[in-house]
């Protein structure tokens, strides 16, 4: 308990001091050539630190357009730099967040966003050619209008045709390590237990100092995505069941896991640097080889695993078949849908709308996908037989030192904020860097289509707000699941978790996502 009682109150240090760099910051704007338009861009992530300009990708984007951008993300508490954004009237001219965060509803309803249609329709129609219809009619709201557009997002048919990108989701183990164990079977709780242990007594110590024998996401104040959604995904526990949205959290498969995780904890495996780590941290010590398993994201370690395998590939990360249910079921990972992964919108504060919804419509055609994708044609790709291929000095830049691609080229949707997946599966070669493409590989077998199931309440809805509340009790109860003495207390706590829960409104919750699953499986084509 004094463990779990440390752990807690760093975890609230740390907020605090997240809280306490909030103020509204800038990254330093990049000079204003002769000519040109400067629009704010605020990015909703902390890590989000790429300047434009300087960069052969960003430099031919203003080149083309008459834009340069200003990037605005904040320093520490996302969701406080953007009410303090907001409470000063200071919005910038473009917001990029994810569509699932309450402000973008909030920004939207409250009126501080332009109707991207009615932006169009006055001065910019070729935003029509650019956006999929499907999606626009799948982001109009109640009032007929469209005051956003994502990025990452999939139809049902780009599955059909093979342009979907297989899930970010995976079970990542250093290879090295992982081998020197004999390879052990790890998808069922005691050959996991097992392989954990194992590792940390042949490898206590590695390059970058301590083994942290099980790695995951950063902990927030709704749970931690290694410990709750992506471990659910591996065990394929069900989104719904008899038609109604499941409750994953009470799977007895779940909670099996979570037990296991727990007897790993209460043994000294859970490292504390899990529970106080942000992405900062994690990346560095990726780059380490620190970690011996996490379920991860990909795409997060790219630069990082790129480092490390150029140091030392036997010392890299590989993708390895993970926690599997009692019946062995394969996984099911979710690809992107159509809801997209952010979405970026225009502020009413913007002194110049139109040339905002250009450069949008620009980001989003071909031209722009190819820019922001491989970069400048002739430059740093040619076209062979309708694929995009680098150029050798572009690629050993790419294969070899990721950092310096991304600051010298700027490409390979570094400009993240439009990028459009699908149409660039259809001219850009799949991922060839041994670093990276064995991960994508793994992926792409248990890779399903789920946007029926992103679910976001009516902001300020009784069924939000009850969800909020229950998504915060979680936050809490997660860390004291996986720090619990025994099983008893572990069952003791769950059952605490699951009867105040209850009293918070979980049933007009569920039932409310029930309503937006069949409301989206309708207009989806799913009914």
């Amino acid at each position: 308990m004094k463990r779990i009682f440390s752990l807690l109150l760093c975890l609230a240090l740390l907020a605090g001091c997240a809280s306490g760099t909030a103020a509204p910051a800038a990254s330093a704007a990049q000079p204003q050539q002769q000519g040109n338009t400067t629009l704010s861009w605020y990015v909703h992530y902390n890590w989000y630190t790429t300047p434009w300009g300087g960069n052969t990708v960003s430099d031919a984007i203003t080149a083309r357009t008459g834009t340069d951008i200003n990037f605005i993300s904040p320093d520490g508490n996302e969701s406080e730099k953007l009410a303090a954004l907001i409470a000063s009237g200071s919005l910038p001219d473009l917001i990029t967040i994810g569509w699932w965060e309450p402000q973008m509803q909030t920004l939207i309803e409250q009126g501080y966003v332009v109707a991207l249609n009615q932006l169009a329709d006055e001065s910019c129609p070729a935003f029509y050619d650019e956006a999929e219809p499907t999606v626009l009619r799948w982001y109009t709201q109640a009032d007929g209008n469209v005051y956003c557009y994502p990025n990452s997002s999939y139809l049902p048919e780009d599955y059909e045709a093979g342009y979907a990108e297989p899930s970010n989701q995976t079970f990542l183990v250093r290879k090295d390590i992982y081998e020197a164990i004999g390879s052990p079977d790890m998808t069922t709780p005691e050959g996991f237990y097992n392989a954990v242990k194992a590792a940390a007594a042949a490898y206590p110590m590695v390059e970058g100092g301590p083994l942290i024998p099980v790695g995951a996401h950063a902990f927030t104040s709704n749970g931690c995505d290694s410990f709750d959604k992506f471990l659910m995904n591996f065990l394929a526990v069900p989104y719904e069941q008899d038609g109604q949205v499941y409750d994953r959290y009470t799977d007895p498969d779940y909670l099996t896991w979570l037990k296991m995780f727990r007897r790993l904890g209460e043994e000294g495996y859970l490292s504390d640097d899990i529970f106080l780590d942000q992405r900062v941290q994690m990346d560095e010590k990726i780059t380490q080889g620190r970690y011996f398993c996490m379920l991860y994201q990909r795409t997060d370690l790219t630069a990082a695993q790129k480092e490390l395998y150029q140091k030392n590939p036997e010392g890299s990360y590989i993708a390895v078949d993970g926690p599997r249910n009692a019946a062995g079921d394969p996984h099911t990972l979710p690809g992107g849908g159509i809801t997209g992964w952010t979405v970026t919108m225009i502020s009413k504060n913007c002194a110049q709308p139109q040339k905002a919804l250009e450069l949008m419509t620009f980001l989003m055609s071909e031209e722009g996908q190819k820019l922001i994708s491989v970069g400048v044609e002739g430059e740093n790709y040619t076209m062979v037989d309708g694929k995009a291929i680098f150029t050798p000095e572009t690629q050993q830049l790419y294969d070899t030192d990721y950092d310096a691609f991304v600051a010298k080229v700027g490409a390979d949707d570094t400009y993240w904020m439009l990028q459009n997946n699908s149409m660039q599966a259809r001219w850009r070669t799949a991922e060839s860097d041994a670093a990276l493409a064995q991960m994508r590989e793994w992926a792409a077998p248990y890779t399903i289509y789920t946007a029926q199931y992103d679910l976001a309440l009516t902001v300020g809805s009784e069924a939000d707000l009850d969800e909020r509340s229950i998504l915060a009790l979680w936050g809490k109860t997660l860390p004291h699941l996986l720090l619990a003495e025994s099983d008893e207390t572990f069952d003791a706590l769950m059952a605490d978790f699951v009867a105040k829960r209850a009293a918070l409104g979980f049933d007009v919750a569920q039932s409310a996502k029930t309503d937006k699953m069949n409301e989206a499986k309708a207009r989806l084509g799913m009914a």
